[in-house]
């Protein structure tokens, strides 16, 4: 009996639990090795750092993760919204160098903004930026200042659930993570009805500047999106896009 005592205390010390009988009844020890897990006193999945428990597997209430920056809120819903006729003008074009300022909008908060920081897309003529990267050097360009990030997926906004953290890519001096040209990015030009269509089966996923994740369908290059818009009258340069927020820390789907 002693000598049980002192190796269950001894694997204690040591991490290990003893806890089964062999097969004539005695105690014998089975060795587990001991790790951290979090509270999740909200039940979003997300654990507390703050407080802790050392077990072999997961405790009631505790998860093997400590990414929960405030672990009395819940996991909220997607947000889901409709933007219509963003606005991205430009001057120049049809041979002359592109100008003008940029249209920035923040996906956080689903609204367009004049912030030079807090900022994660910004749009100019076809043109979709992310406040991550470098210049370009285009005029008008604004500076990056965040962390944003973007790629391209194949699919619906049903069907791209799983966020890629993998194929995240910043604007750079030879190409944007949104790339622009006619099929290299999100539109199609058409030179023969002068029109811009935006591509099926592409969906735009952003991380933003607070770390979270956002998804776009671009549905219309014209002012009230119409179903076949005429260059000749319909007023370009107005973005009309499904958009799907993600708001919550640490979750990387949809």
């Amino acid at each position: 009996m002693k000598t049980i005592k002192l190796f269950f205390l001894s694997s204690l010390m040591l991490g290990f639990t003893a806890c089964s009988n062999d097969d004539d009844g005695d105690v014998v020890a089975e060795a587990c090795t001991e790790v951290e897990f979090f509270a999740d006193a909200d039940n979003d999945g997300l654990g507390d750092a703050n407080t802790i428990v050392m077990a072999c597997e997961a405790p009631d209430g505790f998860v093997a993760n400590a990414d929960d920056n405030d672990d009395t809120q819940p996991i909220a819903d997607l947000v889901v919204g409709l933007v219509a006729d963003l606005h991205a003008p430009q001057t120049g074009g049809g041979g002359t160098p592109p100008g003008g300022p940029f249209t920035k909008f923040d996906l956080d908060t689903m609204t367009q903004t004049d912030s030079e920081t807090d900022w994660d897309i910004a749009l100019r003529g076809t043109t979709i930026l992310v406040n991550g990267g470098v210049s370009q050097g285009t005029a008008d360009e604004p500076d990056r200042t965040g962390n944003a990030a973007a790629y391209i997926a194949t699919g619906t906004m049903d069907s791209v659930v799983d966020i890629d953290t993998a194929a995240f890519v910043q604007d750079a001096a030879d190409i944007l993570a949104i790339p622009t040209g006619s099929d290299n990015g999100w539109y199609n030009y058409n030179p023969a009805t002068f029109t811009i269509t935006p591509l099926a089966g592409k969906i735009l996923v952003f991380r933003t500047t607070e770390g979270q994740y956002a998804k776009i369908e671009i549905l219309s290059y014209y002012e009230g999106a119409p179903a076949n818009p005429d260059p000749m009258t319909d007023a370009s340069r107005y973005y009309t896009f499904n958009l799907v927020y993600q708001p919550n820390n640490g979750i990387d789907n949809f």
